[in-house]
């Protein structure tokens, strides 16, 4: 039986009764609140710079920051009113706290902008804020909800850990009985749809944005550019056609409709989603607004009684949309709303002794992963996707208009929003219906589940792509994790952990898996502290340090890049030097204009100016494989055939070979001996084509764990063999199948940045260490980034990259990333990046906990090493403040010597 099905079980009788025990009378549809007509055209132009397809909080909040930028031809058009699709019936809450710093920057933005539009328009947005609290029903919840309060400390967010008696000193109806704590957040709290769609429509259209009402999509034009690039053209409308270059799809759940017509997939699926009304509740006047995330509850305050709503674990797909869905709800289904019922009446039983006043069951959209669909199509320029929000378009829109805004002008929104960019998920799964139901109503059921960093979905795993090694794997004990849609290895069992099919917990007619060893396994990361097999875990790692360990890594990325203007595309694409000999493989950054990483990486010379094999890891492939084709096609280097870029990510595998006895093992297996992999013949940051038993492959003598290895390249057909052959020899030498767990802490250890974790599209190299990775002492090497980079360089670094270390004097409360890093007492950033890790020296037992951080000093002024070393510091971890000792790089073999075979 699953976790989620044993939580409903538990609670079905308790459910039953308070369903029983609320009164249903007078209950009915609430009516829309239309938002304020303003200068809305009854024409279409006939040309517009941007085109925004809908009229709800997002379309209203891009049309309004695209004008606020400069752009002055810019319309944006709605089939009937404004809020009239699914804007209109949301609840309207603005919370401030969340486990990202990118999203709280930008719900921050969000919150300040709704309070400065009524006295910018005149306009009001009713704004309330009568502060929100989440309700922790377990240890296991507070430590969560502590984790969020310590990286809010950061940003400024004010918040308190509230006990059972002062929650109930503050919200006197409620029922604290069961309750471990709160968190209180005081600047949280509501919006109204239409005031606020309203008062950003007015702001706009002052600015000269155009809305266009009542005027229907009915195409979209596309052409090839003269280089073969896919772009948008025209947009047709029952009110003419708009020549533009660029549309936003704004349409919230008819987001996939338009994409249709376009011929893009938007993957989304919507779904019915529904909160009540009640009748007037005494004394329930300016409470917070609560959410009981165990109960799958929220309750909004709304006047003088209460709007409840939550997640479901079966709620009702929307198959289609009808076109003409405006201002409209669905009769609400009471056997599915009950989930939510008995959990409200148990956190504020007056709720069980009123009745209800209306009902909304409306249509919204969610995604696989619970993030918002962003940023522009990755086969059709132009067309910007804005949508799914997962029912939390209010308080996102603000903030993710501002960074596409920012994405449509600049080329390049400003915060890191690799999370809700849409080009994280794979094309074919994208497009399959399957895949798209099954994750997310797993997302949606789990929306408010405690959040573990090591959470693995259930949904889907059938549908994912796979090594060839996959079923070898699975045999010795293989517990995989899914990453954009593909099976990698996580960690080894003791016994198989297969993945199964979808049940979807049990519901829709489905019946749950019994005996499911890999959900139990999952189980084993339900913590905060120490997992259960933290023992497998630390075997992986020391036996790569002491002996060796193979890798499946298949699931980077490979990409080919050919062609006679290839030397020119490399030179400019990446920062390091890459006019090196045939042979070399350097590792290198791709920058975008403002010196951010976009991406690390690989780049390996097989012929010099006309053949490049690039290695990526896996998260960010097709995002880097898309910036480099539309760096490409802007510069016209695809034209001619001057470039080709060639992904062969889905046919080539990946071993990698790493340790003290990786020479000794691979020896025996190619041809040439250790010879050929001696240091004079094969040094490190080289590459070979090889035969290994027997098989062809490229060797690369890199290492992302820090020690003697080599990385072998080869046809998915050949891997098989290959990898028997390497465990065959491996075997009497010690070696063992490690994971990408022990891959994440062996390169913690060692110092080697994550992209797009401890390294993003907003840190440059300069402040993550890496300025060994641009040529900037070749001046007349032009780069992307570059300027900005000299520019930093000249002004100095107002951020550098830190590591620190921590005993585990609080083993129950280990660091897993955005604890709060203090220098003297004092708040100077947050922890990016934390693993356990085992091979350190005094790190025996369990080990010692490592982490990395960006420090900026608190006035702002350049941070130095020497202002680094001068400090004393902290780490804030679940509320509590451990000491740190700092290190400006990794302690683990500073010298490099065991990457050269020197133990």
């Amino acid at each position: 039986m699953s976790w989620l099905q044993s939580r409903i079980l538990a609670r079905s009788y308790a459910r039953i009764v308070n369903l029983n025990r609320l009164s249903f009378v007078q209950a009915s549809s609430v009516q829309p609140r239309r938002s304020l007509s303003t200068a809305e055209g009854t024409s279409a132009p006939t040309s517009a710079q941007v085109v925004i397809i809908g009229g709800g909080s997002i379309g209203c909040s891009m049309l309004y920051h695209l004008a606020k930028m400069g752009m002055r031809n810019v319309v944006l058009l709605e089939k009937d009113a404004l809020t009239a699709g699914t804007t209109w019936h949301t609840a309207g809450l603005v919370w401030h706290l969340r486990p990202s710093d990118t999203d709280i920057v930008m719900l921050t933005y969000g919150w300040d902008l709704m309070k400065s539009l009524e006295a910018e328009t005149g306009v009001s947005t009713g704004y309330i804020q009568n502060g929100g609290l989440f309700i922790a029903n377990n240890e296991k919840r507070l430590l969560e909800y502590k984790q969020m309060q310590t990286l809010g400390k950061w940003f400024g967010i004010e918040s308190s850990i509230l006990s059972p008696a002062e929650t109930k000193q503050l919200y006197p109806l409620m029922n604290v009985s069961d309750m471990a704590g709160a968190l209180y957040s005081p600047t949280d709290g509501t919006i109204d749809p239409a005031g606020y769609c309203s008062a950003l429509s007015r702001a706009s259209a002052k600015m000269g944005g155009k809305t266009v009402l009542g005027c229907r999509v009915t195409g979209i034009e596309t052409a090839e550019d003269e280089f073969g690039v896919r772009r948008i053209r025209k947009v047709r409308t029952n009110k003419g056609d708009i020549v533009t270059s660029c549309i936003v799809n704004a349409s919230g759940v008819w987001a996939p409709s338009i994409g249709k017509l376009a011929g893009v997939s938007v993957p989304q699926v919507a779904m019915r989603h529904a909160y009540i009304v009640t009748e007037r509740i005494e004394g329930i006047q300016n409470m917070p607004n609560t959410r009981d995330h165990d109960a799958s509850v929220y309750l909004r305050l709304q006047g003088d009684a209460l709007s409840v709503g939550g997640y479901e674990p079966n709620p009702i797909f929307i198959d289609e949309m009808p076109s003409d869905f405006a201002f409209s709800l669905y009769e609400l289904d009471w056997d599915v709303f009950a989930f939510e019922i008995g959990g409200a009446v148990n956190r504020v039983p007056a709720i069980g002794q009123v009745g209800v006043k209306s009902t909304v069951c409306g249509p919204e959209s969610f995604t696989p992963d619970g993030r918002p669909l962003l940023g522009e199509d990755p086969d059709l320029r132009g067309f910007y996707h804005a949508s799914a929000y997962n029912s939390g378009g209010m308080m996102y829109s603000g903030g993710t208009a501002r960074e596409l805004a920012r994405w449509i002008i600049t080329g390049r929104p400003e915060l890191d929003m690799f999370a809700f960019d849409v080009k994280r998920f794979r094309p074919g799964l994208a497009a399959n219906s399957q895949w798209l139901r099954e994750r997310s109503h797993e997302t949606y059921a789990k929306h408010y589940s405690v959040h573990y960093h090591h959470d693995e979905p259930l949904a889907g795993r059938s549908l994912t792509r796979r090594s060839p090694l996959h079923s070898r794997l699975a045999a010795a004990g293989c517990v995989y994790q899914e990453r954009h849609g593909f099976e990698r290895p996580g960690w080894f069992h003791d016994r198989p952990a297969e993945t199964a099919d979808y049940r979807y917990y049990g519901y829709y007619g489905h019946t749950p898996h019994s005996d499911y060893e890999y959900e139990r396994c999952l189980t084993m990361d339900y913590t905060f502290s120490a997992p259960e097999q933290e023992a497998a875990l630390r075997r992986e790692c020391r036996t790569c340090r002491s002996a060796g360990a193979v890798f499946d890594m298949s699931y980077f990325g490979k990409l080919m890049l050919t062609g006679p203007g290839s030397a020119e595309a490399v030179d400019y694409l990446f920062s390091a030097d890459i006019r090196k000999p045939v042979g070399s493989t350097v590792y290198t950054c791709l920058l975008n204009e403002r010196g951010g990483v976009e991406a690390d990486l690989t780049v390996s010379v097989l012929e010099p100016g006309a053949q490049y094999y690039l290695a990526i890891g896996g998260a960010a492939a097709l995002y880097v494989k898309h910036y480099l084709l539309k760096v490409m096609q802007d510069r016209g280097w695809l034209a001619d055939n001057r470039c080709q870029l060639e992904d062969r990510s889905d046919d080539m595998t990946l071993i990698s070979v790493q340790g003290p006895v990786s020479r000794q093992l691979l020896a025996g297996l190619v041809d040439g001996g250790e010879g050929f992999l001696s240091d004079s013949a094969f040094p490190f940051g080289q590459c070979r084509k090889a035969k290994v038993a027997g098989r062809p492959a490229l060797m690369l003598r890199v290492s992302f764990v820090g020690e003697l290895g080599w990385e072998l390249h080869l046809a998915n057909a050949d891997a098989p063999a290959v990898y028997d052959a390497v465990m065959a020899a491996g075997k009497p030498l010690g070696v063992v199948n490690a994971g990408y767990r022990a891959l994440d802490s062996l390169s913690c250890e060692k110092g080697y940045r994550h992209g797009h974790v401890d390294l993003r599209s907003d840190d440059t190299p300069l402040e993550a260490g890496l300025a060994f990775t641009c040529k900037l002492k070749l001046p007349d090497r032009p780069f992307i980034g570059r300027e900005a980079l000299e520019r930093q360089r000249a002004d100095g670094l107002r951020k550098r990259m830190i590591c620190l270390t921590l005993d585990d004097a609080e083993p129950g409360k280990r660091l897993h990333g955005n604890e709060l890093v203090l220098r003297d007492g004092q708040p100077v950033g947050f922890v990016r990046r934390a693993e356990q890790v085992y091979c350190l020296a005094g790190g025996d037992g369990d080990g010692v906990t490592m982490a990395y951080a960006y420090a900026s000093r608190p006035d702002g002024e350049v941070v130095k090493p020497a202002w680094l070393k001068a400090g004393a510091y902290q780490v804030e971890c679940m509320g509590e403040r451990r000491p740190a000792k700092l290190h400006l790089r990794s302690p683990f073999d500073p010298e490099n010597l065991r990457l050269q075979g020197r133990y």
